[in-house]
């Protein structure tokens, strides 16, 4: 693969910059409003490494942080139709029929109470519970690849049970409760509606089991979803018999069972693990969607740990003859909206939003993916993955002093 030099990358660079910019003109009303949006999306871009209203309105010449508070809050312009404008933007070059619908949540750590959708919950981010927001993520990840092309924020039940505290933060009439599942499910059918060609989906257990697996099959797309090891399994129709928990299979294998391959490329190299595949029914797709045809097969994937030999179990529907490789390779991608997360915090301030609304939140978030598929547009027409020390040059020379 021939690389970009790195002053084809830079001008590359600041004609997509310019273009993002135009692409989001039409959003806002007023002039003066489209350009702290972009005085906005530059503050993302800049080397500063937080992204505060303070620092955003350093950069950007401004005295205070007013403009750069305002286009989150007191700006009357839609978050989702930039959502919508970032999703069609990353399918102009990630596009691919293959492609994987990567499902994740990730944390936001707070303060106090008042923030939209705050409570002590679980997160991963932290490793524990916390005071944090949730937001819920779709990444579409394919050969060309990856960028977030949508995104939701969790609402705990305390916050749907008490309407002074949703008016309070803003929250639209008609938002109740809804579970991370739910609006992973909506995101999937978001995406469908838009045509969004993709062919599998990745999620782990939070998402693995429920409404989600049936929409799947009606929508006619594979999975690879992270179940618990107490989830049921059961063999039928011309399988050898097998009922118990996910676990309980596992350990019932034989060592010959077990197949050595890789999930994907890491930093380090190829990410190994063991695997074991077991069939469980082949089922007519048309039981599903009437309109499908072909047999597709439910299955349990599942993977050791080569250091500790830790078990994950994983539901599967994928056509009829899938390997287990492929189903690998799919449940690989999952290691792609960490990595993408990591970057969306680390340098365009993903969890820098110092807003408490619900707009606040979703515009933040929306801006933050729309610099982030800006990234994924350069790196994929320069033809490779600029590590981290040269997007950083890149930016400084883009933004200097």
């Amino acid at each position: 693969m021939t690389h970009a030099s790195i002053e084809t990358t830079l001008e590359l660079w600041v004609s997509s910059l310019r273009d993002v910019k135009q692409r989001i003109r039409p959003l806002f009303t007023q002039e003066r409003v489209a350009a702290s949006a972009a005085l906005f999306l530059d503050g993302l871009l800049g080397a500063e490494p937080r992204k505060t209203g303070w620092m955003r309105a350093e950069a950007a010449g401004d005295p205070g942080p007013w403009r750069q508070q305002a286009i989150l809050g007191r700006g009357r312009w839609a978050a989702d139709a930039l959502r919508d404008l970032v999703r069609d933007y990353v399918l102009e070059q990630l596009a691919d029929d293959e492609a994987v619908l990567v499902l994740d949540e990730t944390g936001f750590l707070k303060q106090g109470h008042t923030s939209c959708g705050v409570a002590r919950q679980y997160t991963g981010s932290a490793g524990k519970i916390t005071n944090c927001q949730i937001g819920v993520f779709a990444a579409y990840v394919s050969r060309h690849g990856q960028a977030f092309i949508d995104r939701a924020l969790y609402l705990p039940r305390d916050w749907t049970a008490d309407p002074e505290r949703l008016a309070a933060a803003h929250v639209p009439k008609g938002i109740g409760f809804s579970t991370k599942p739910r609006l992973a499910q909506d995101m999937i059918e978001r995406a469908i509606a838009a045509n969004t060609p993709f062919a599998w989906v990745a999620a782990d257990s939070v998402y693995g089991v429920g409404h989600l697996e049936t929409a799947l099959r009606r929508a006619g797309k594979g999975y690879v979803l992270g179940v618990k090891g107490t989830h049921a399994v059961k063999a039928w129709i011309d399988r050898p018999w097998l009922s118990g928990t996910a676990e309980q299979a596992a350990r019932a294998l034989p060592s010959s069972a077990w197949r050595r391959c890789s999930a994907g490329e890491g930093t380090q190299g190829p990410r190994l693990h063991e695997w074991a595949y077991l069939e469980l029914a082949d089922l007519e797709a048309s039981d599903y969607a009437p309109s499908a045809t072909g047999v597709w097969t439910r299955g349990l994937l599942i993977r050791r740990r080569l250091v500790d030999g830790e078990l994950a179990y994983f539901t599967t529907w994928a056509p009829a003859g899938t390997s287990l490789k492929r189903l690998a390779w799919v449940e690989g991608h999952r290691w792609s909206i960490e990595s993408a997360f990591e970057t969306a915090k680390g340098e365009l301030g993903l969890d820098h939003n110092e807003t408490r609304s619900w707009h606040g939140w979703h515009r933040h978030v929306s801006l933050v993916m729309l610099a982030f598929a800006l990234l994924a547009r350069v790196r994929h027409q320069a033809n490779a993955p600029a590590p981290p020390k040269t997007i950083q040059r890149l930016i400084a020379l883009t933004y200097p002093g």
